[in-house]
């Protein structure tokens, strides 16, 4: 199994998070990662993306140009990104913000309201781990008890009492997955 994922939006969204919680997982669980951040000079608010590989074997070169799965958290990224997943790839989007849906029929295409979600849960800091969620719902890369263990690596100690709530995040992320097309 090797899985080159990119996902992307804007700044303060947990674009990079997210995928440090991902590349963390897969280390749990013995898998082969790379974690490859990129992110204008602005960060908050500017577009920021992370590429993430999760593979059980040697994994040759971080740098990619074509993708088995993009996550995209805003329009501009699902622009960029959209041509660049693999045919039989996986694209996942956020309503919230998404003016043109994705229109690739050679694609599986999943929708998350994960915004209005973490709204509805009375905590904005969770959106991403809906996502999370949403991706390991549909693609499972790592396992539930490899993302608590990579939860409790990355987050601080005093922070560690959220672990509850980001794993109900994650559980929630599955249920709220919706297929296009």
């Amino acid at each position: 199994m090797k899985k080159e994922i990119i996902i992307s939006g804007f700044g303060g969204q947990g674009v990079l998070s997210m995928g440090k919680i991902l590349a963390y997982s897969g280390l749990m669980e013995g898998k082969e990662v790379t974690w490859m951040p990129a992110y204008g000079p602005e960060q908050r608010g500017g577009t920021a993306n992370v590429t993430v590989i999760v593979s059980d074997e040697r994994i040759s070169s971080p740098i990619l140009s074509r993708y088995d799965i993009a996550i995209v958290l805003n329009q501009p990224s699902l622009d960029k990104f959209e041509p660049k997943v693999k045919p039989g790839g996986i694209l996942i989007y956020d309503s919230y913000g998404i003016l043109n849906p994705p229109t690739r029929k050679d694609i599986e295409v999943y929708s998350i309201n994960a915004m209005d979600k973490a709204a509805e849960m009375k905590n904005a800091k969770i959106f991403n781990m809906i996502v999370l969620g949403g991706l390991l719902h549909v693609c499972p890369v790592v396992t539930n008890a490899g993302l608590e263990k990579a939860l409790k690596k990355t987050l601080p100690e005093r922070h560690h009492d959220l672990i509850p709530l980001n794993m109900e995040a994650i559980r929630v992320g599955g249920e709220v997955m919706e297929k296009k097309g």
